[in-house]
């Protein structure tokens, strides 16, 4: 998959979760770019996942993404745990009951959005030693919050949370991990523009994924490993995610 055809494929991904937004009565609410954001890293961990489990079993790289959701969905809890030992610390460690396709199978269930809560939930105390941020108090912010909690009509909430689970479903970005792309930059800099389009505020406070991609060409030599890079004035990462992807992520730290 090309990075163009990605772009186009997240800005898509996009537009039709603000529509499902906007038909839940939250278009443009407060709550709207936090909706995007979770959604769309549940669908980076789960896809991360997928990608991982191919290196680990070589026999899965020739399958699809379905055919290997399938293939992990049937493994034995033993191999399963094996198999999570071997995968890197860079990804999120998944439960059978986690996958997207496992909600999409179950989506017609009654009370469908506490089970699309629980998994976020569930997902993010299960990595919270790695994946989460720590406060200066020392208590810990994790990935995600409960969605449905956003549609004050109970009578919605279902249908909310299964609009979204059909767009995940439809689509895969495993393929893409291997190119670095930096599917958060693009979100940001996608949304930021409708969020703030009469105040422009915000300009100041990120850089342009294609601005970034050039300073770490500038910066980064020849050669360079075992470097620490440090922007105190970091708002989205785009720019240390740039200088980390030039270095070779296992040659710094950021």
């Amino acid at each position: 998959m090309q990075i163009l055809d990605i772009k186009a494929q997240t800005k898509s991904m996009i537009d039709d979760l603000k529509a499902i937004c906007t038909n839940y009565g939250l278009g443009n609410a407060s709550s709207e770019y936090k909706i995007i954001t979770e959604v769309f890293l549940y669908k980076f961990l789960n896809d991360k996942f997928i990608h991982e489990a191919r290196q680990v079993i070589p026999k899965y790289k020739q399958m699809s993404a379905a055919e290997v959701e399938a293939a992990l969905s049937a493994m034995p809890e033993d191999d399963y745990e094996l198999m999570l030992m071997d995968f890197s610390a860079s990804t999120a460690r998944l439960k059978k009951d986690h996958y997207i396709s496992y909600l999409f199978n179950h989506k017609n269930q009654e009370n469908f959005y506490k089970m699309l809560d629980n998994t976020l939930v569930d997902i993010a105390n299960y990595n919270i030693d790695i994946f989460s941020v720590q406060t200066g108090g020392q208590s810990k912010i994790r990935l995600f919050d409960a969605l449905s909690q956003f549609v004050i009509e109970q009578e919605k909430k279902d249908g909310f949370c299964r609009a979204i689970i059909d767009k995940l479903a439809n689509c895969s970005f495993d393929s893409v991990f291997s190119q670095k792309y930096d599917f958060f930059a693009d979100i940001f800099e996608y949304l930021i523009k409708d969020y703030n389009k009469d105040f422009g505020k915000y300009a100041e406070y990120y850089t342009p994924h294609t601005i970034a991609s050039i300073i770490a060409k500038i910066m980064v030599p020849d050669g360079v490993q075992n470097v620490t890079v440090y922007d105190p004035a970091a708002g989205s990462g785009t720019l240390v995610l740039a200088l980390a992807h030039e270095i070779g992520e296992e040659n710094c730290t950021i």
